[in-house]
């Protein structure tokens, strides 16, 4: 891919996690971030829980949410033995990659905060410490295995091309956050979710025309036998094993990733199977649609509209010595 002056090569890597077993899904996050960025991609993103696999049986498996499921109880043991941590020494080659070529990776993950678990989107930034995402509310049955975000984690990584933040799946559908990511103003902007289906790409393409930003969608590939492969990965589980056969879908996440420009066009589109988009983005496009519309800007009413948004970590426990 060759870069044009003026423009950034991006790429969305729409890919099959592996579930569960988080070492090969960071060897083969790697391997995808590297055949990507020797194609000239300066900004790499993937989906939602790509390292680890988006938790499908909480939407498809029957009875997952019955108190004291023993499938449910197995399969979250399983993600807190194997979740990311601060600092993981795991996520080092995706550090590396970054340093060594000078590309932004976003990446999601499950991550575990004391004995929690919460939906991380990480970006690891040439040079830099990698910067938090992690989810402000998970939607619906995922609360049955996610912890919340706080504010802490709401920023954009300052590039020499411009600025980069994110946000995970139905956060796109939380008008407050986002008027708090325009107010950062991004440039390019990555929309972590499982699949990009129809609504998604609407709430996408959305965030692109609202922020002012180019938007990269990145949607996951996961099938039933995806599910099954990683849990034999990690030593299998009998009663997880009976959950995920109660799933009666076998292809479960279809992909549909694609790249938005700021006046909602699409760039680049992913069909159902494992694939890389790439694209040149023209950066001028983000100053020129400022002309018409800037939502924190000249189409803002800050004489009747304020938002409060609140950075402090929430740890719950304030320990004084």
């Amino acid at each position: 891919m060759t870069t044009l002056p003026g423009s950034l090569a991006v790429a969305v890597v729409q890919a099959a996690p592996v579930p569960l077993d988080f070492q090969a899904g960071i060897v083969k996050a790697v391997r995808l971030a590297r055949e990507a960025v020797e194609s000239g991609a300066k900004v790499v993103a993937f989906g939602e829980t790509f390292l680890g696999g988006y938790p499908l049986w909480l939407d498809e498996a029957p009875g997952a949410a019955l108190w004291d499921h023993p499938g449910a109880k197995a399969l979250h043991r399983i993600m807190l033995e194997q979740a990311v941590v601060a600092n993981d020494e795991r996520l080092l080659p995706l550090q590396e990659l970054a340093d060594a070529s000078g590309a932004i990776i976003s990446i999601g993950a499950h991550e575990r905060v004391r004995r929690s678990l919460v939906n991380n989107q990480l970006t690891f930034r040439p040079g830099l410490p990698v910067m938090d995402h992690r989810k402000l509310v998970p939607t619906h049955g995922e609360r049955l295995i996610w912890a919340r975000g706080d504010g802490s984690t709401l920023g954009v990584h300052q590039a020499e091309w411009g600025s980069l933040g994110t946000l995970i799946c139905w956060e796109h559908w939380m008008p407050l956050a986002r008027a708090a990511m325009h107010n950062l103003g991004e440039d390019v902007h990555v929309a972590a979710w499982p699949t990009v289906r129809e609504s998604h790409a609407i709430a996408s393409r959305h965030y692109a025309m609202e922020g002012r930003c180019f938007v990269l969608a990145a949607g996951l590939v996961q099938t039933k036998g995806d599910l099954f492969d990683g849990l034999e990965r990690v030593g299998g589980d009998a009663a997880a094993r009976e959950l995920l056969e109660a799933i009666p879908a076998e292809v479960l996440n279809r992909g549909g990733s694609l790249i938005a420009a700021p006046d909602t066009r699409v760039i680049a589109q992913a069909g159902e199977g494992e694939e890389t988009l790439f694209a040149q983005l023209d950066l001028a496009e983000v100053a020129e649609g400022l002309a018409n519309l800037d939502t924190d800007g000249h189409y803002a009413r800050p004489d009747v509209f304020e938002l409060s948004v609140d950075l402090r970590p929430k740890g719950g426990v304030n320990c004084i010595v």
